[in-house]
């Protein structure tokens, strides 16, 4: 088959190199405005051809790999779509959960396949944290939580909540099975004038009653990707920078005292057990991601990672944005569509 990725920069130049790994793909081709870019993709990648835009090449491609800023996300994705040609979107989907919506409908009727770039729900750490929640090893589960900072990359389309919260609500999604019913988010502006670079985000999932809670920046010193699940029983953190034992089991907690007349004494005491590190057998997410991509358009299957999935983080965001102005909790039944929608994700069972 023949893949084309379209944006060369920092996403697309790690989807052409994992493109020239996976042996069903004869021809790769590069495709951007920018002529430098295309000489470094050339440069760094001798095998990729190059264009200089995805008309150019359309009728000759099998699949289409969306890597470019994200408010040109929609576009180019119904434009391949338009085309008949399967397109994987780097998250998020679309910057309107209007235009996701659009983009699940055109996939529907033209029969073709729609990806959204979840990579973190093609990673076996987080896979390990759904298997410790549904083995119920964790107890009762009491909450979540996660930080995803850096300082920097910044963006100049979006602000960090839409750079950066797309991962860790892919993966709360992913790890409960369900999306959240509201969102509430903070942000401030720092070093940008007019996007936020520091962010929190609060989510609410009403059918597990968790709460999420959400950090993300582009101005820390430290960086850090963590994913924090508590526990009745134990915790467990994934630590996405760790070479070594990124999941880690705690059997720690806090026990009640009950009912004690000293009104000074300590309301509960603290459990301390051992620390495990189960085995996660690893493989570059985004290779399973990409590779998953082609066996989805050579046997016409619906992606674990479809439309509906990106239209559902895309919905949180715009509910974050709506929070961040009016300064309130935000209910997604006020940019969600009240009919569901039929699409070849939801078919996957």
């Amino acid at each position: 088959m023949n893949l084309g990725v379209v944006g060369c920069g920092y996403w697309g130049s790690k989807h052409l190199r994992v493109a020239l790994g996976i042996p069903e793909v004869e021809t790769i081709v590069a495709i951007d405005a920018s002529d430098e870019r295309l000489r470094d993709a050339k440069r760094a990648l001798p095998g990729v051809a190059c264009a200089g835009s995805l008309e150019e090449v359309i009728d000759d491609l099998d699949g289409v790999i969306v890597a470019t800023p994200p408010r040109t996300h929609a576009e180019i994705a119904s434009q391949a779509i338009a085309a008949g040609v399967p397109v994987l979107v780097e998250k998020p989907l679309a910057t309107a959960s209007v235009d996701a919506r659009a983009l699940i409908r055109e996939a529907q009727e033209r029969d073709v396949v729609l990806m959204v770039g979840h990579t973190f729900e093609h990673n076996a750490a987080v896979w390990k944290l759904r298997e410790l929640l549904d083995a119920g090893e964790l107890g009762r589960l009491l909450y979540m939580d996660s930080a995803r900072l850096n300082l920097g990359l910044y963006q100049s389309d979006v602000n960090v909540i839409w750079d950066l919260a797309p991962h860790d609500v892919s993966i709360f999604d992913f790890l409960l099975r369900e999306k959240p019913t509201w969102v509430q988010a903070w942000g401030s502006r720092h070093a940008h004038r007019f996007l936020e670079d520091v962010a929190y985000l609060r989510l609410f999932y009403a059918e597990a009653d968790v709460t999420a809670n959400i950090h993300v920046s582009w101005l820390d010193p430290c960086k850090v990707r963590r994913v924090t699940l508590v526990g009745g029983n134990k915790m467990a953190v994934y630590n996405d920078l760790a070479t070594e034992e990124r999941v880690r089991v705690y059997d720690k907690g806090v026990v009640a005292n009950g009912e004690d007349e000293n009104l000074h004494a300590m309301p509960m005491s603290y459990r301390y057990g051992e620390i495990r590190s189960p085995y996660v057998y690893f493989e570059e997410p985004l290779s399973v991601q990409d590779k998953h991509f082609v066996s989805c358009i050579l046997d016409h299957s619906p992606p674990q990672t479809g439309g509906e999935e990106g239209l559902a983080v895309v919905e949180v965001l715009e509910c974050a944005d709506i929070s961040l102005r009016e300064g309130r909790p935000v209910s997604l039944y006020e940019v969600a569509e009240r009919s569901p929608i039929q699409t070849l994700a939801s078919t996957a069972g």
